[in-house]
């Protein structure tokens, strides 16, 4: 499995993750990209994306936000 390490995880963590490709938004070259656009690039190159955003999980790939109702 692929997995993407968003800039607010430690790299670390890739540690408990043996067994997998794991690559970091700045190895990528991404750092400092939107959420929208980061998901969208993310998406058709990982399997998987860890974050600690809180507020990712409202974001649409095309960079507008999910109302919370």
């Amino acid at each position: 499995m692929r997995i993407l390490l968003d800039e607010c995880v430690p790299w670390p963590m890739h540690k408990l993750l043996g067994g997998h490709i794991c690559s970091t938004v700045q190895s990528q070259g991404w750092g400092g990209i939107k959420n929208g656009e980061l998901l969208q690039r993310a998406e058709g190159e990982f399997d998987l994306f860890i974050t600690s955003d809180q507020n990712i999980r409202y974001k649409k790939p095309d960079g507008a936000t999910h109302r919370h109702h």
